[in-house]
């Protein structure tokens, strides 16, 4: 399975860190955000990925090219944002019509890829997506999710107050070759995800759930949060990657 890293967001809310210094590239720890990523993916056995650039793209080009980790990385530069699902459909041919693992690298999470993989391929018959899952102590800034009995999304509540629950999708997901036909047939280049792919595959999309560490990087206070909490909230003070 190849994987596609979403890091070409600007990272306004992070601001003045971001000035200079692109979202993907935030040190948490002394490390970047991206690298957390990056040895996530090679640990789990994932070694061909795909990243998106466009804010401060150099920047992350110097950080590709001096990566430690056993992987082949390609980058592509987006001079307009196409949104989520139209930077996979653009890069279709990069994934060879196999499933991708569709990741938001503006998190930090710790999780078992190959788990994560194996959900995906022993999914229910008819689902086409496996989203990852978490408890957020933040539900109105998240997209909450509520699933049936076999952990199958029944409804998805983006970003609104008093959502029902805290069970948020982690932006973290495998898709099927038939989501990115889905995206072709849509006859548009810029797609968002969230509004115009996930409610067209409701009833459709499995869970993997991260109960491990997952959090969203963006704000700064956000970022404070991980850069104590991160890896001494892991069990056994283990990163787990």
């Amino acid at each position: 399975m190849r994987a596609l890293l979403l890091a070409a967001g600007r990272g306004t809310r992070l601001r003045p860190l971001t000035d200079s210094v692109p979202k993907c590239l935030v040190e948490i720890n002394g490390r970047p955000l991206l690298d957390y990523w990056i040895e996530l993916l090679s640990n789990g056995g994932i070694v061909e990925i795909l990243i998106n650039l466009h804010y401060l793209p150099d920047r992350v080009r110097s950080y590709v090219g001096h990566c430690r980790y056993p992987v082949r990385i390609t980058t592509v530069y987006e001079e307009n944002l196409l949104g989520t699902g139209g930077t996979l459909l653009k890069n279709r041919d990069f994934f060879r019509g196999e499933a991708v693992m569709l990741i938001h690298a503006d998190n930090l999470s710790s999780f078992d890829v190959r788990a994560f993989i194996r959900r995906y391929e022993e999914r229910e018959k008819g689902i086409e997506i496996t989203m990852m899952t978490f408890h957020t102590t933040e539900p109105e800034g998240c997209g909450i999710v509520q699933l049936d009995e076999r952990g199958v999304v029944r409804a998805f509540h983006e970003k609104v107050k008093n959502p029902p629950g805290n069970l948020a999708n982690g932006a973290v997901y495998v898709v099927s070759p038939s989501v990115v036909d889905f995206l072709s047939s849509l006859g548009k280049q810029v797609v968002d995800f969230s509004t115009e792919v996930l409610p067209h595959f409701m009833g459709r999309i499995n869970t993997f759930h991260n109960g491990t560490y997952h959090r969203d990087i963006g704000t700064l206070k956000s970022l404070a949060a991980a850069q104590t909490e991160y890896p001494a909230a892991l069990p056994g003070n283990d990163r787990g990657i």
